[in-house]
């Protein structure tokens, strides 16, 4: 089973409960949505140079990199072919902590039954990103403490939005909630002050800190 990969590489994580961390990060092709925002659309793209690696060949990298957190990223990993496969045969390895960034569209429930199954960072889709309606609602109700729910939001449109998500699933209290802005389209303290506004405890707002020490537009990092 062959896994299409337009990136891998070592740096530090931009976002989540790891931020700041080492992590080494496999970037699949491909992903079936198309938000306005996205930052990585060139990997989405087939005709992208590409690297065909099986599950064997991806371990292995990871290993040789001696870094223990592993981001899977894209594109989407979740729409891969065979990708429980390589969930399952990552999760054998102990000596890594494994986490998905998935865009919110694919079901997650296939994925739990893994013994010591990856985290999943799911993002919600908000109206900015033209792509709500192809969220699969059930995920925000399987989110639990090792998961985290991302909301990237560009307008107070998406604010709303995600004030109300966040009271109909009541992820407060039962997963880790963070809120980005889209880069260069609302100000941070703007978000800070809509947090404060509506005293939602426990909800995390994050700046994406690769796009901060380098280029916005920088791949590999």
């Amino acid at each position: 089973m062959k896994y299409n990969i337009a990136e891998k590489f070592i740096s530090i994580n931009g976002e989540g409960r790891l931020a700041g961390q080492l992590a080494v990060f496999i970037r699949f092709c491909g992903c079936n949505l198309n938000c306005s925002y996205c930052d990585t659309s060139w990997a989405n793209n087939m005709k992208t140079p590409l690297e065909v690696l099986d599950k064997h060949q991806i371990l292995s990298y990871i290993k040789s990199t001696g870094v223990r957190n592993v981001t899977l990223t894209g594109g989407e990993p979740l729409a891969q072919e065979n990708i429980y496969d390589l969930l399952e045969y990552l999760s054998q390895e102990k000596s890594i902590r494994v986490e998905v960034e998935t865009n919110g569209s694919i079901d997650v429930m296939p994925f739990l039954d893994i013994p010591n199954r990856p985290s999943f960072t799911i993002d919600y889709k908000l109206p900015g990103s033209g792509m709500e309606r192809e969220m699969h609602l059930m995920n925000f109700r399987h989110a639990d403490k090792q998961d985290t729910v991302k909301f990237v939001v560009s307008d107070e449109t998406d604010l709303i939005k995600t004030k109300q998500i966040i009271e109909r699933f009541e992820l407060q209290k039962r997963t880790s909630v963070y809120i980005s802005p889209v880069f260069g389209k609302i100000s941070p303290d703007r978000i800070v002050d809509f947090l404060k506004e509506n005293n939602l405890n426990n909800v995390n707002l994050q700046l994406q800190l690769h796009k901060i020490i380098w280029s916005p537009d920088q791949k590999g990092v």
